[in-house]
């Protein structure tokens, strides 16, 4: 069994983590710029997306109300497939989202409520059921990750060595046409400790808020990566003032925690845009679509935006093997881990690890926030 179901490929409801603790640590018109805002100087989403995909800023304006119009539009055509939906796919180049399907005969249907479709073979159940027998071989020398990629339909299995994922492949006893071999020379790690939403800090590490939180009991605190600190690790923040325990957290298998405040740190519905001191509200934690763009925030690098490439991705860390990750192209670095990512208003997920860095770029892996806030039965900080 997985440590957590995968979560569909849009908001359709976050399902829970496996409830295992962590063993390890009007006049005339203004004129518009037609160039993307140069880099650093991005003080709000749209600017942020200006500079890191290379839009004008009537491009960016598109983008946000095309994603905003295509999580009210999938609900729909996802009500209209029935059991045939099989998740959506959103495109940042063409601002179309399609729905994927099992079954033909919901076609008309689905275009109806104004998305594209594909009819598939596997989609997000067939896709995932793939990825259980995958995880139950479980990490391999030279296999860094594996993950279901619902635009080509197939798992996507990534090794240093091709023989290597062969092999992984082989052994777990799938069928080989679902799915794709990559060969890569990335290196996934975590991104905790070493420097550097805000930076707090545990003994001689630091990590990264991911978003503010209230537990059952009405405690104040936030969610953050796992491995960042196991139950009963201290936290502190950037200045000193605030304490904080972890109460709750799991990694490896998922890479997820709540840090309940013990004083001094007051909940804001706020993420850090750090370029101009600038701040992203969070209004709630609807799940934006696979494609879709997606904004970082992190106590190294501060603020950074790219695409949402999978989710249920398996990643294969040195210090043990999590599921259900969600992949991206967005930039991190080490103390980044923990920090927010966000769309549009919409909380996404928590900073795990990945590689690369943010000059020459590189893939980063985030945990999603819905099952954290679900599993412990939190409350996300909207107002």
């Amino acid at each position: 069994m997985r440590p957590s179901p995968v979560i569909s490929a849009i908001g359709t409801g976050a399902l829970a983590f496996g409830l295992a603790l962590s063993v390890a640590p009007g006049a005339s018109a203004a004129t518009v710029p037609a160039e993307p805002s140069p880099q650093g100087e991005a003080t709000t989403m749209q600017e942020a997306l200006e500079r890191d995909f290379g839009l004008t800023p009537f491009e960016a304006e598109d983008l946000l109300e095309a994603q905003k119009d295509a999580l009210g539009i999938d609900t729909a055509a996802a009500e209209a497939a029935g059991d045939a939906y099989a998740g959506s796919v959103f495109d940042t180049d063409t601002l179309e989202l399609t729905v994927l399907l099992t079954d033909g005969g919901s076609v008309s249907d689905v275009e109806a409520t104004g998305a594209e479709t594909a009819v598939v073979s596997h989609g997000t159940d067939g896709l995932a059921a793939i990825m259980d027998e995958l995880d139950a071989v479980g990490a391999q020398p030279g296999v860094v990750g594996w993950y279901p990629d619902l635009a080509s339909d197939t798992v996507v299995v990534e090794a240093t060595d091709v023989s290597d994922a062969r092999g992984f492949v082989e052994a777990a006893g799938v069928d080989s046409s679902a799915v794709q071999v990559e060969e890569t020379d990335e290196a996934p790690e975590l991104y905790a400790d070493i420097v550097g939403g805000d930076a707090y800090y545990m003994g001689g590490g630091r990590c990264s808020v991911g978003f503010a939180a209230t537990d059952s009991a009405g405690n104040d605190g936030f969610v953050t990566a796992g491995h960042c600190g196991t139950v009963g690790t201290s936290a502190d923040s950037e200045d000193g003032s605030g304490s904080g325990v972890f109460e709750e957290s799991i990694f490896p298998g998922n890479d997820a925690a709540f840090v309940r405040s013990t004083s001094n740190w007051t909940v804001t519905n706020l993420v850090n845009m750090y370029s101009s001191g600038g701040t992203q509200t969070v209004g709630g934690s609807s799940q934006a679509p696979v494609g879709a763009a997606v904004c970082r925030s992190g106590s190294t690098t501060g603020w950074h935006c790219g695409t949402i490439e999978a989710r249920g991705q398996s990643v294969s860390y040195p210090e043990g093997t999590v599921n259900d990750m969600t992949r991206t192209d967005v930039c991190a670095e080490p103390g980044d881990s923990g920090g927010s990512f966000i769309s549009d208003d919409q909380a996404q997920g928590m900073t795990s690890g990945g590689s690369g860095n943010c000059t020459s770029g590189g893939t980063t892996y985030y945990q999603e926030v819905g099952p954290a806030l679900s599993t412990w039965n939190l409350s996300l900080v909207t107002s």
